[in-house]
């Protein structure tokens, strides 16, 4: 019984030190803009009226920071014959449908005096958890960073969502949307990129044509064209927002109880959706801390081909217990509380898990594991698990 006990001990300590790592590794990276002088503040933002620039306007100012925390403004491209700037963000399938061709795009016309430039638009106070259902990553400053590192940016991300102060008088309606400035800066061309949104279908072709017309001095046939994609999140519209998060908090929060062969249905998904399991119990304090997080990627992914359970490690007699916690969440999803053997539960989840909480299961239909995790997950490692699995996806 004393070995039993310092075993349990040792193993929730272990996951407390995995889980203040963790905490300190988010704390770091939330760092990395202050320390580069720039510390993002998302602001309420009153209601404009959003015009966008017509050919012929004249590119307006800006000092806004990149991802490392340096500020740009136009004076920055000065020597550039041609300034491209595209309005794009993390969150959006249809922006992320283009970034390679963006990239593309920059590598081949920096020699020939084009300078390119993208900007993240949208308030985070405005982006819904249920608009993030084709990315791992959102539209906040810290995410920009992880985003231009991850996929190799080569030209300036630029944020404006504390007060949207730049979008507003560009007037972008979605992400992405380009701008294609002359050496006065006077707008030439504004739309889309090209007309085939899935990869490996399009060029930017609309955006060459245009900036080589600029380049060799002749009028471009379609100076404006519609672009397709996310609508920008105004720091304003926030009505709905409100709605779908009271919507939310009022769905019925439940618990069932089930026993080892429940368990052993629940990992063999005979369904034809993602399934993330996630093991836990009110005594665990990391359990409690990531909970949270988890149920938010139901909000995140629940639209489509992924759901979460989750399964509470209590003993039967605090069903109550459990349930209040679910229920101050909330956890609307299907919640269950394991009626058996410590034991049994463990080899009904996963053979290969030693019994230590919290314990996070991803696994496909028929019930192949594709994820698993003993501790406090990695949010960012997670997500990634999901998007990028062939169920779900990037693009529409």
């Amino acid at each position: 019984m004393k070995h039993t006990r310092t075993l349990y001990l040792f193993a929730l300590g272990l996951a407390t030190i995995l889980y203040s790592c963790q905490q300190r590794s988010t704390e770091q990276s939330e760092s990395v803009a202050e320390e580069a002088g720039f510390k993002p503040n998302p602001q309420k933002v009153p209601e404009h009226e959003v015009r966008t620039l017509e050919p012929g306007d004249q590119a307006p100012d800006f000092n806004l920071p990149d991802v490392s925390g340096r500020f740009y403004s136009l004076a920055d491209f000065a020597d550039a014959s041609v300034l491209v700037i595209i309005f794009t963000c993390n969150h959006c399938p249809t922006a992320q449908a283009y970034e390679d061709r963006m990239i593309q795009f920059t590598e081949e016309y920096r020699d020939k005096g084009v300078a390119v430039v993208g900007i993240m638009p949208n308030s985070t106070l405005a982006l819904l958890p249920e608009e993030c259902g084709y990315t791992d990553l959102n539209d906040s400053y810290e995410e920009m960073q992880i985003r231009a590192r991850d996929k190799k940016y080569n030209f300036p991300y630029l944020y404006d969502g504390d007060n949207q102060a730049v979008s507003i008088k560009y007037g972008p309606s979605t992400t992405p949307h380009a701008y294609v400035f002359d050496r006065e800066r006077r707008l030439r061309y504004v739309g889309r990129l090209d007309a085939n949104e899935k990869p490996g279908t399009g060029n930017a072709e609309d955006l060459r044509n245009a900036v080589d017309a600029v380049l060799a001095g002749t009028p471009i046939a379609e100076p404006v064209t519609k672009a397709f994609g996310c609508s920008v999140k105004w720091g304003w519209k926030d009505e709905w927002g409100k709605k779908v998060e009271a919507d939310w908090k009022a769905k019925p929060v439940t618990i069932t109880k089930v026993d080892a062969a429940g368990i052993r249905e629940l990992v063999k998904n005979p369904t034809d959706k993602l399934r993330l399991i996630n093991v836990w119990a009110t005594w665990c304090a990391p359990c409690v801390a990531e909970y949270p997080d988890l149920v938010q990627l139901q909000r995140w992914y629940g639209a489509r081909n992924f759901e979460f359970v989750s399964v509470s490690a209590d003993k039967p007699e605090h069903e109550d217990k459990a349930l209040a916690f679910l229920k101050e969440t909330p956890s609307p999803i299907k919640n269950y509380l394991f009626d058996g053997n410590s034991y049994e539960l463990i080899e009904a989840i996963d053979p290969d898990w030693n019994g230590a909480l919290p314990y996070t299961l991803l696994v496909e239909p028929g019930g192949k594991k594709v994820f698993a995790y003993q501790g406090v997950v990695d949010q960012l490692e997670l997500r990634r698990a999901i998007v990028e699995h062939p169920l779900m996806g990037r693009y529409y």
